[in-house]
Order: C-alpha cells, then sequence, then structure tokens
C-alpha cells in the first residue's frame, strides 16, 4: 500500500487548520468549558464524557470533511475507509494481543514507580456500576471513539506526515499529537503514544483504517471490563 502515501492531497494550510481545531478550540470550549456545565448538570463525569465524546466525534468528522474533503473533491476513502484483505485478521488478531501485553507491562512500570491508572471515568463507572452505565461506557470507549480518532488521527494526520517525511517519523509525528490530545490523562500517555504507533502500522500495510479501529475498540472494551469487574 505504499503508493497511498506517496502524496498527500492537503498542504499545510488544511494541517494548521485542524490542529487548531483539534489543540486549542476544542481543548477549551468542548472539554473546558461545555464539560465543566455537563459534569454539573449531570452530576457524573461518565455521563458527561459520553456526550462530551460524541459532540466531538461529530465536530471532528465534521471539520475534516469541511476543511479536508469537500475543498478537494475527495471521498472517506481518502481518509482510510476502505476495505482490507481478509488475511490481514490474523494480523490483527496478533496486534491485539500484543498491544494488550505491552499495555499491562507499561501498567506494572507506572505502578512500580508510583503512577496510577485511573482516572474520573473509571472511578465514575466502578462508583456508579450498573447494566446502564456500563454500556453508556462501552459504547463510548469501544464505538465512538475508535471510529472518529482512526478516522483523523491515522486517516488524516498520520498520512499528511507520512507522504512529507516519511515512515518513521509519520507515525512519530502523528502518534506524538495523538498522545497530546489526551492530556490531562497523564498516566496513559505511554500507552496512548504506543498505541498510535501500532495503529498508523495497520494503516500502512492495509491503507484502510479499519484494523486500527477494530485492535482499537477491542483494546479499549477490555480495558473497560477490567476496570470495571476486575
Amino acid at each position: 500500500m505504499l503508493s497511498f502515501f506517496k502524496t498527500s492531497p492537503w498542504g499545510k494550510k488544511e494541517l494548521f487548520q485542524l490542529l487548531f481545531l483539534v489543540l486549542v478550540l476544542i481543548p477549551f470550549f468542548i472539554e473546558y468549558l461545555l464539560m465543566n456545565y455537563l459534569t454539573d448538570l449531570f452530576q457524573n463525569d461518565l455521563y458527561s464524557g459520553t456526550l462530551i465524546g460524541l459532540i466531538m466525534s461529530i465536530i471532528f468528522m465534521t471539520g475534516l470533511y469541511v476543511v479536508a474533503l469537500r475543498p478537494k473533491q475527495l471521498g472517506w476513502r481518502d481518509v482510510g475507509l476502505n476495505r482490507f484483505s481478509r488475511s490481514y485478521w490474523g494480523s490483527i488478531i496478533g496486534w491485539t494481543v500484543v498491544l494488550i501485553i505491552g499495555s499491562i507491562l507499561m501498567v506494572f512500570l507506572m505502578s512500580f514507580v508510583g503512577i496510577g491508572v485511573d482516572n474520573s471515568k473509571t472511578e465514575s463507572v466502578q462508583t456508579h456500576l450498573s447494566p446502564l452505565t456500563f454500556f453508556i461506557a462501552f459504547v463510548s470507549a469501544s464505538i465512538i471513539s475508535p471510529v472518529y480518532e482512526e478516522i483523523f488521527y491515522r486517516g488524516f494526520l498520520y498520512r499528511w506526515f507520512r507522504c512529507r517525511y516519511g515512515l518513521a517519523l509519520g507515525m512519530m509525528g502523528s502518534s506524538f499529537i495523538f498522545m497530546l490530545v489526551h492530556i490531562p490523562t497523564y498516566n496513559v500517555l505511554p500507552i496512548t503514544f504506543v498505541s498510535g504507533l501500532l495503529f498508523s502500522w495497520t494503516y500502512e500495510k492495509t491503507g484502510s483504517v479499519f484494523p486500527g479501529m477494530i485492535i482499537h475498540g477491542t483494546f479499549n472494551a477490555i480495558a473497560l471490563f477490567l476496570t470495571a469487574f476486575a
């Protein structure tokens, strides 16, 4: 699939506009102002966080379409919504296992130095565990987030960096930005960065973001299950 990454239809203008949306506008207006309002309204971090995730997914996809796709007369296939070979399912399973094992090792190392992995959402799931809260958390973590994050951070961002700076810098650059947007959950940033590298690699090998979505969603689902019931 190297031919897919030889050229990018986007320039620096599209990159800067979308990064401004993702790194400035959304964090301040959505993740800070609106999040605080919804948390006060619902008195539950899980409910407010899930609604914020849904709103963010709409803004991400709308921004990507308006800035990067429509002006260039492009479609969603240009950001990785392509079929992939059935033979790659074995790699999907393998990479999922690798990510799980790697994350367990990183969690162990972080706990060894006194860094936990809990955050407000996980605490909310554990405190208010019920079929409804588990379902809400599952939809948010395993469906909504993997879909819009893989389309944006791999489908658009990785392809942009990859076409200009090559495989290694493409993976590093897109994964670093992917890690940055997960601040202030500092305790999971190493896992986020490594997972970004892995998802970029599957996109590189298939030209499709679907393998990354599958691994991403499966990993989040397992993490949620362990958080809720372990």
